[in-house]
């Protein structure tokens, strides 16, 4: 039996098989139809079935989704891509690829992914960040993820902002809909709207990629908006340090391929922590920006 994962995300769908020992067989990736729930599970569909015909076997399916499963109504609820929120994704994909599916938030996905064989193998307590088109997190406890009552676990994007990440932070707007959600200073499209704001100038084809290579070509503005970017983000995770004080910190989503940008966290988060040293480590992941999708496939496990 081959385990088949599948990653929502904001801009791209991913899907792999895994052999029984975890071994990749196949991999492929789409972009997210835009705004389009009943394309969506048209794409699932597609590659799930493009998978199974390249292997030539059936498989589980896991699906990592942004947001979670309400227990009150067991439909998505929280998720950035709003065409998903209340919708019973479960039972429609369940449908159409006539067998169960399991779903889980995306954040614990990557956060399961990297603490099973990836950078946070081997420590007690993991809290995977997703840095992308949003902003998410998942805790993984010896081994197991933590889902909590409210299925919110690890929604660090979804605090607000801490005042000290500096001086008179912009009255951003995000979709939950509240006022300087973290997620609306440390997502891709969060990342080219602080630039924006602060080079009024800048090019409108500008995307997250191309403002990081200003900033390493020297630009002065970019730099600029870098600095911000990497202190904003220490200080974030420092109120996740305090209340959880994880073994690792593991950094996921597109951009976690900033070069550099794990150096540049680790030396700012000690003087935001509560504490006199910090023993908690902030690393980049084992798996790559999509190591969600190997979690989602691990959602049936041995």
């Amino acid at each position: 039996m081959i385990r088949i994962g599948v990653d929502l995300g904001g801009t791209k769908i991913e899907a792999i098989a895994l052999d029984e020992a975890g071994r990749e067989l196949a991999r492929r990736r789409i972009a997210s139809p835009s705004h389009d729930y009943a394309k969506t599970i048209d794409a699932v569909r597609g590659l799930v079935d493009a998978l199974e015909g390249e292997v030539g076997a059936r498989g589980t399916v896991g699906i990592g989704t942004p947001g979670a499963i309400s227990a009150v109504t067991g439909r998505i609820k929280n998720a950035n891509s709003t065409q998903l929120n209340d919708r019973p994704l479960a039972e429609d994909l369940a449908r159409v690829l006539d067998r169960e599916v399991r779903v889980a938030n995306d954040a614990n996905c990557f956060a399961l992914s990297e603490a099973s064989d990836g950078a946070g193998a081997g420590r007690r307590l993991v809290f995977g960040v997703i840095l992308g088109t949003g902003v998410g997190g998942g805790i993984v406890h010896d081994g197991r993820v933590w889902i909590g009552p409210n299925a919110v676990a690890g929604e660090w994007g979804h605090n607000e902002m801490p005042s000290r990440a500096g001086p008179s932070l912009p009255d951003t707007r995000c979709y939950c809909g509240r006022r300087r959600c973290i997620e609306t200073f440390l997502s891709g499209p969060a990342l080219v709207a602080d630039h924006r704001r602060s080079a009024p100038g800048a090019s409108a084809s500008l995307d997250a990629a191309a403002v990081v290579a200003l900033a390493h070509a020297g630009d002065v503005q970019a730099r600029a908006t870098m600095a911000r970017f990497y202190e904003r983000l220490a200080v974030a995770l420092a109120g996740v340090v305090n209340v959880l004080d994880p073994d690792v910190v593991v950094v996921g989503g597109g951009l976690s391929n900033i070069e550099g940008l794990c150096d540049e966290v680790r030396a700012r988060l000690p003087a935001h922590a509560f504490s006199d040293a910090l023993a908690t480590h902030v690393v980049g992941n084992r798996h790559g920006d999509s190591s969600g999708v190997r979690g989602a496939a691990w959602l049936w496990p041995p």
